[in-house]
């Protein structure tokens, strides 16, 4: 999963470690980058990373712009191997704009942005089939999201589902489902007249025709 997801380092701007802090600024203002890779001399083996706000801090405090970018490098411990889980991927990512993405012999092959991570999740999460969303909040007991699933398939098909707990509280967790473009409003009614007498409270239910796709 996670290849389909890397930019490659083909397509990437990188600065190697000797390059200096205006260098660096100069390939960001270029590109609209928020930060950039910094690459070791042989442009295999990644450093850390340089960002356009630390440059301009160390601008803005007269700092030599002509020091090399590793005075300014930041999350050197910051990368994945290529065949992290999707779970490594999410919590290592989540802070930062991106992540590097190193093979098996820790050479560096390209990124993950946040934005593609996010955008993967969102396809996911709310399919091109979909047409309606459920918010489903459960009472947290044992097979009560199972017990969720089997009623909504005596009527129909579960586009997607994702569970969501906010409150870190296992008496309010969400079970979020996208029900197909192929359901009716007749049916769509049944369901959550079943589900309501079931003890699962109907927390939001949105119209998928009202999102626009970006």
């Amino acid at each position: 999963m996670l290849a389909s997801l890397i930019k490659h380092r083909a397509e990437l701007t990188t600065v190697t470690e000797d390059a200096t802090i205006q260098n660096a600024l100069d390939l960001l203002n270029e590109t609209s980058f928020r930060a950039i890779p910094i690459l070791d001399e042989s442009g295999q083996l990644f450093r850390g990373a340089i960002y356009k706000m630390h440059i301009y801090r160390h601008q803005a405090e007269q700092g030599d712009m002509h020091l090399p970018v590793t005075a300014l490098m930041r999350n050197m411990t910051k990368f994945i191997n290529e065949d992290a889980t999707f779970f490594e991927t999410l919590f290592s990512l989540r802070d930062l704009p991106f992540i590097s993405v190193l093979d098996n012999n820790n050479h560096f092959i390209g990124i993950l942005t946040h934005s593609r991570l996010m955008e993967m999740m969102a396809d996911s999460w709310i399919t091109r089939d979909g047409k309606y969303t459920l918010t489903l909040l459960t009472d947290g007991t044992r097979g009560s999201l199972e017990s969720a699933a089997k009623y909504i398939s005596r009527y129909t098909n579960i586009s997607s589902s994702i569970t969501l707990n906010p409150d870190n509280n296992h008496r309010t967790e969400r079970l979020i489902v996208t029900l197909p473009d192929t359901i009716s409003e007749d049916t769509l009614s049944k369901i959550i007249r079943v589900l309501s007498r079931k003890g699962f409270h109907l927390e939001s239910l949105e119209e998928l025709d009202n999102i626009s796709y970006l």
